[in-house]
């Protein structure tokens, strides 16, 4: 695949955390328009790979390049929602303001937000279903209403290339549904999304694509071609709930 054809690719990425190694020579790439889901156990690297693209992690080996280029050149094309645990939820600030911090990236050190930045702040809450909290304390907030505050405040940067690391977990379904329809939503306008994901069951009803990863890649493609039962288990090591997931798999 061409470059112009990629989101984001990744060559030869190793990370390891003192001396214990967690990737090993990745090669990773996303095409752009579509919706990546990286799956794989606990402890596979899938939140480290993100982190290492985004410059979060320091690498060993390895290198990527989003839209063609480093990292920062483009990084006002990039969101990056982070799992809600870290956060500091005890912090004193509103729903609002946690949006609205979306916006610095453009603004820089020495502007605040204005009337424009604050009603682009209320738009994605409207649209993750959340306007009503826009002045509640962020650490009053339940697990879903979290998670769609951050959605809104990845989607206030209006970003081509969305990374979101286990958006889904440990939220109701209400708040679920409301995240999904938005994602949905940015995949019809062309918009590229990468997510961690471990809810096996619904990989194919979210993901146009799937990167299966276990310390190096299992499979990756469109996911008719890598999500199969065989790279599963190659995956999974027939483990985690895995096993029950490919009984009732067609």
């Amino acid at each position: 695949m061409t470059a112009a054809a990629l989101a984001c690719h990744t060559r030869n990425l190793s990370v390891a955390y003192r001396a214990e190694p967690v990737l090993h020579h990745v090669n990773f790439e996303v095409p752009v328009g579509s919706v990546m889901g990286v799956v794989g156990p606990n402890g596979s690297g899938k939140s480290t790979l993100i982190k290492a693209m985004l410059g979060l992690v320091t690498p060993l080996t390895g290198r990527s390049e989003f839209f063609g280029h480093p990292l920062d050149k483009v990084r006002q094309r990039i969101g990056y929602m982070s799992q809600s645990t870290s956060v500091d939820w005890d912090f004193p600030t509103t729903v609002s303001d946690l949006v609205t911090m979306g916006t610095y990236g453009e603004l820089g050190w020495l502007r605040r937000p204005g009337r424009a930045e604050r009603g682009r702040a209320i738009a994605a809450l409207e649209r993750t279903g959340i306007p009503d909290l826009a002045n509640r304390q962020i650490g009053e907030l339940s697990g879903g209403q979290r998670q769609r505050a951050f959605l809104a405040r990845s989607l206030v940067q209006e970003p081509d290339l969305y990374f979101m690391d286990e958006p889904f977990q440990g939220i109701d379904a209400k708040s679920q549904q409301a995240m999904i329809e938005v994602l949905k939503d940015l995949s019809l306008q062309g918009k590229t999304i990468v997510i961690v994901h471990h809810h096996l069951a619904t990989v194919r009803d979210y993901c146009t694509h799937v990167t299966l990863l276990n310390g190096s890649i299992v499979a990756s493609g469109p996911s008719a071609e890598a999500f199969t039962k065989d790279n599963i288990r190659i995956a999974y090591e027939v483990r985690e709930g895995a096993e029950a997931f490919l009984e009732t798999a067609g």
